[in-house]
C-alpha cells in the first residue's frame, strides 16, 4: 500500500537563546561552517541542510552488545534493518554534524504516476520504509543501491552519489526495501507496484532480471492487492518473502554461476503459505489480510504480520532442508493493521508495532505497542502501550518497525511521539516528539537514535545513556520533503531519501 502523508509542512523550530559569553564563539563557528557548505556546493556536493547541531554532547561508543548482520561473506546492510531479526542497523560512526556531501538525482527529482484506483497521482521519492542497502565492496569503495517512487532501482556511490550502473526500471513504484545477497552471489531482490517480484543479476554491464513473480497468478486465492512492499530475507539458500495478496512465499533459489562465471538462479517456489485464516476474516468483519512487512526470522521460525494485525509464526525448518511440510506454532490478534514488521531480541521475544484505524475492542483491549512471548502461545502478551492518538490517514498508532537496544526498545507513533521502553517492564521512561505523522522506523548505532518524520527533519539524539530524560539532542537537519524512510549507517555516513524526490549522502565535512 502506498503511504501518501496527510501532512507535508515545514515547521519554525525555535532556537536558544545564546549566553553572551559565547557569542563570538559561535559567531565564528557559523562562519566556519557557511565556508565549508559553499565549498563543499563549488564541488558539486548537496549544500549543508538546515538544522540545529548541540555541541559537545556526542556520545562516545557505549558497551552495549548488539546483534551482528545477517551476511558474514560480504560487508554492508543487505536488507531492512539488517540481519534475520530486523535488529540491526548499520555500523558508526555516526556523523557528529553531518552535511549533504551529495545528492541525486542533482537536477530534477525522481517522479512518476502511478493510479491509486482509477485516479492518477505523483509520487516522488523514497516512500515507508525504503531503507537503502549499503554494501562495502573488497576495493574499499562503497555501494547505495534504493528502490524510488520513478518506478526503478538506483545505484550509487557511497562518497559521491554517482550512479555505478544504470537503473532498472520497472512498471511502477519501486517500493519498500529491497535485499541485496548476503552470501556474496551479484544478486539483488525486490518487488514493484506493478505486481512484481524480482530477482536482478548485477554482475553484468547492465542490471539484469533473471527470474520475477507475479501476485495474481503465482496463488489460488490472492486477497486485497498484489504490491510488494517488503524486504525478502535469503537463509540458506532459500527466499522467504510476504506479498500484499495475503501469502508468505518459499522459494528454494538454486544460486550458481555458468561457464563464463556470470550469476544464475533456477528457482522454485516450495511453499505458498496462506496469511490469514477464517477466525481473523470473522473477527475483522472485512478480508484486507494484506503482508505489508518484512519477514522475520529465528531458530527455523518465520514471524510477520498481516493488515488484519494477525502476528504469525511459520516453522518452515522443514522446508529449509529439503521438505515438503510446514507448521503454524503461533498466531496472535492485534486487532488492527500490522504493517510494521516483527523485531526480535535475543532471547525471542517478538516487538509489535499496530496501528489504530478499526477502532475495535480488540485493539483496545492489547494495546498498539506490544512485547509478545512465542513460548507461551495461548497468552502471549507480556505488557501493551496504548498508543491511539490520531497521526495518519485518520488513524493513530504506529507504522514504524521497533528498534532495540541494549535493555531499551525504541518505538515511534505516527502521531510523532517517540518513547523509550523498558524491554522488561514496558515502562516508558521518557518521550520526546517529532512532526507528525511519522512513519519511518527508528534505527540506534553506537548510542545514538536517528528518526526522521513529515516535517522533513532527520533527528538525532544520545540514548548512550537510556535513563536521562529527555535524551539529549546532538543535532537535528531539515529537508523540504517529508521524510517516510528509514537511514542507513555506515562508517561515517547517513544515507536517506525523502519524498521531496531525492537521495541524500551524509558525513561530516572532514569524513572521506
Amino acid at each position: 500500500m502506498v503511504r501518501v502523508p496527510a501532512l507535508l509542512r515545514a515547521i519554525l523550530r525555535s532556537r536558544r537563546v545564546l549566553v553572551a559569553s559565547i557569542v563570538a564563539a559561535v559567531i565564528l563557528l557559523i562562519v566556519v561552517a557557511a565556508a565549508g557548505a559553499f565549498a563543499l556546493l563549488n564541488r558539486g556536493g548537496g549544500g549543508a541542510p538546515t538544522g540545529t547541531t548541540t555541541a559537545n554532547a556526542f556520545p562516545s561508543p557505549p558497551a552495549i552488545s548488539t546483534p551482528g548482520p545477517v551476511n558474514t561473506v560480504v560487508a554492508g546492510i543487505t536488507t531492512f534493518r539488517g540481519n534475520l531479526t530486523r535488529s540491526w542497523y548499520g555500523e558508526g560512526p555516526v556523523p557528529h554534524d553531518p552535511v549533504i556531501r551529495w545528492r541525486q538525482p542533482a537536477d530534477h527529482p525522481m517522479c512518476s504516476v502511478s493510479f491509486v484506483g482509477t485516479i492518477a497521482k505523483k509520487w516522488c521519492g523514497t516512500g515507508w520504509t525504503g531503507q537503502p542497502n549499503v554494501i562495502q565492496n573488497p576495493d574499499g569503495t562503497v555501494e547505495v543501491r534504493q528502490g524510488a517512487y520513478d518506478g526503478a532501482y538506483h545505484f550509487y556511490d557511497g562518497t559521491s552519489g554517482t550512479e555505478v550502473r544504470p537503473p532498472l526500471m520497472t512498471r511502477d513504484l519501486a517500493k519498500g526495501s529491497a535485499t541485496s545477497d548476503p552470501d556474496g552471489y551479484p544478486l539483488y531482490y525486490g518487488g514493484s507496484r506493478d505486481n512484481t517480484f524480482r530477482i536482478m543479476a548485477l554482475d553484468r554491464p547492465i542490471p539484469v532480471v533473471l527470474w520475477s513473480l507475479n501476485a495474481d497468478v503465482s496463488v489460488p486465492n490472492p486477497t486485497w492487492n498484489n504490491d510488494w512492499d517488503g524486504a525478502a530475507l535469503v537463509v540458506d539458500g532459500y527466499l522467504l518473502e510476504g506479498s500484499e495478496n495475503g501469502y508468505l512465499y518459499v522459494v528454494r533459489l538454486n544460486r550458481s554461476y555458468d561457464a563464463e562465471h556470470r550469476v544464475q538462479v533456477d528457482p522454485k517456489v516450495v511453499a505458498t503459505i496462506q496469511g490469514w485464516d477464517d477466525q481473523e476474516l470473522k473477527d475483522l468483519g472485512d478480508s484486507q489480510v494484506s503482508i505489508e512487512n518484512s519477514v522475520a526470522f529465528l531458530d527455523g521460525v518465520v514471524y510477520f504480520a498481516n493488515s488484519g494485525g494477525l502476528v504469525q509464526g511459520w516453522d518452515v525448518s522443514n522446508l529449509l532442508k529439503g521438505g515438503t511440510t510446514y507448521k503454524q506454532v503461533f498466531r496472535f490478534w492485534t486487532g488492527d493493521d500490522t504493517d510494521a514488521s516483527v523485531t526480535i531480541d535475543d532471547q525471542g521475544m517478538l516487538y509489535v508495532a499496530s496501528e489504530y484505524q478499526r477502532f475495535n475492542a480488540r485493539a483496545g483491549q492489547v494495546g498498539q505497542l506490544m512485547k509478545l512471548d512465542p513460548t507461551k502461545p495461548d497468552d502471549p502478551l507480556v505488557w501493551g502501550i496504548h498508543a491511539p492518538e490520531i497521526g495518519f490517514e485518520g488513524a493513530g498508532g504506529s507504522w514504524s518497525t521497533p528498534a532495540l537496544y541494549g535493555n531499551e526498545v525504541y518505538f515511534t507513533t505516527a502521531a510523532g511521539r517517540v518513547l523509550e521502553v523498558d524491554r522488561g517492564t514496558g515502562k516508558i521512561g521518557w518521550e520526546v516528539h517529532v512532526s507528525p505523522p511519522s512513519i519511518g522506523s527508528p534505527v540506534v548505532v553506537d548510542g545514538v537514535l536517528l528518526q526522521g518524520d513529515c516535517g522533513g527533519d532527520l533527528t538525532a539524539w544520545d540514548v548512550s545513556r537510556p535513563t536521562v530524560n529527555p535524551p539529549p539532542l546532538l543535532w537535528r537537519r531539515h529537508f523540504n520533503g517529508c521524510i517516510e524512510s528509514t537511514p542507513a549507517v555506515w562508517h561515517g555516513w547517513i544515507y536517506i531519501g525523502t519524498r521531496q524526490g531525492y537521495m541524500y549522502g551524509l558525513a561530516d565535512t572532514s569524513a572521506p
